[in-house]
Formats: structure tokens, C-alpha cells, sequence
């Protein structure tokens, strides 16, 4: 059984930052693809970023390639994102999730092929 823990939300101005932390409970750790999806009220469920354990690739939605970084710490079995230059659209809750690399192939963004899922963090973000 897979468990994410999510932290790291909070409320800051356009332009701030903010690192969301999700800490992955696995026996053993097992090599998946991690991601982080957001929604804002009202919107579907929205891929912004993964990161595939065994090759390292990762990918952005595009909304926010250059401001966001995922990155993983295998020692603390943690997948972090740092964002940077944040925007009032980029409010939402933010989830942590994760699935096998094998199921998901190329398609990260779909959450519907995501079987573990976090709590979820709020992030605020006013103008």
C-alpha cells in the first residue's frame, strides 16, 4: 500500500514562492512515476509535473515550464516541487500522486491512470 503525505501549501502574493513536499510510504519503494496535479474549484484535475523514477525525465505542463521544479530525494523516499514566480491562476489544491511507469507509459497527465493519491495541499495565490 502506497501513502502520500503533502505539505508545504500556504497563501503568498503573485510573484512569490512556495516548495510543496510529498512524502512517499512504500515497502519497498518501488520505481513509479511521481506527479503533481492541482485543481482550482470549478476546473478539472490538472497534470502539472512528474518525474520518472528509473530514467529521471521529467515534464512540465507547459503554464508552468520555466517557473516549476520537481525533483526527487530517494534518501527520504520525497518528491518535492519547487515553484517560483507564482500567478494568481496557479491557485488550486495541489496533489501528490503516484503510479506504476509500466501502466502509465507516456501519459502522466491523465489522473485517471494514477492509483495513489495524497490528501492534497492548498495554494493560494492573490494578485
Amino acid at each position: 500500500q502506497v501513502q502520500l503525505v503533502e505539505s508545504g501549501g500556504g497563501s503568498v502574493q503573485a510573484g512569490g514562492s512556495l516548495t510543496l513536499s510529498c512524502v512517499v510510504s512504500t515497502r519497498p519503494y518501488v520505481r513509479n512515476v511521481f506527479t503533481w496535479f492541482r485543481q482550482a474549484p470549478g476546473k478539472d484535475r490538472e497534470g502539472v509535473a512528474a518525474v520518472y523514477v528509473d530514467s529521471g525525465r521529467k515534464y512540465y505542463v507547459d503554464s508552468v515550464k520555466g517557473r516549476f521544479t520537481i525533483s526527487q530525494v530517494n534518501a527520504e523516499n520525497t518528491v518535492h516541487l519547487q515553484m517560483s514566480n507564482l500567478k494568481p491562476e496557479d491557485t488550486g489544491t495541489y496533489y501528490c500522486a503516484a503510479a506504476s511507469a509500466t501502466l502509465i507509459g507516456g501519459g502522466w497527465s491523465a489522473p485517471d491512470g494514477y492509483t495513489y493519491w495524497g490528501q492534497g495541499t492548498q495554494v493560494t495565490v492573490s494578485s
